[in-house]
């Protein structure tokens, strides 16, 4: 598969990914009874791991790997925080503040990481 084409599939899954978050989080603070179906929960694990396949691919084609690049290294850190946040704000947390709170932040975060992306600097000119 051409590097063009996984690239295509990794920025359409990613804004699909955000899509889903914050509609999402929107119906669950929201208190919609559409947060609860099921493909609420299934679908964006779909899309997430098509989105990290489509990175793994372009990695290896473009022989840049985390730890050996800066860029790639903030990206991958970011979306481990991303799922923690994500987790925190619709599993974990405690009360509808935090759980508010830890929504926001990761998409704070999701839009570091597409920063990151855009500009390939971790630093994105803030050090």
């Amino acid at each position: 598969m051409s590097y063009t084409l996984l690239k295509t599939i990794h920025m359409s899954c990613a804004a699909i990914s955000y899509a889903l978050f914050l509609l999402r989080g929107i119906w669950r603070f929201g208190g919609s009874p559409l947060a609860a179906q099921r493909w609420t929960r299934v679908v964006p694990h779909v899309n997430d791991t098509v989105l990290l396949l489509a990175a793994l691919a372009m990695a290896v084609q473009a022989a840049r790997y985390p730890g050996f690049h800066a860029f790639l290294t903030a990206k991958s850190v970011g979306l481990v925080i991303y799922i923690l946040l994500g987790m925190a704000a619709f599993r974990w947390a405690a009360t509808r503040r935090s759980r508010l709170a830890a929504w926001m932040a990761a998409q704070a975060v999701f839009f570091y990481i597409v920063a990151v992306a855009l500009t390939k600097s971790p630093g994105l000119g803030l050090v």
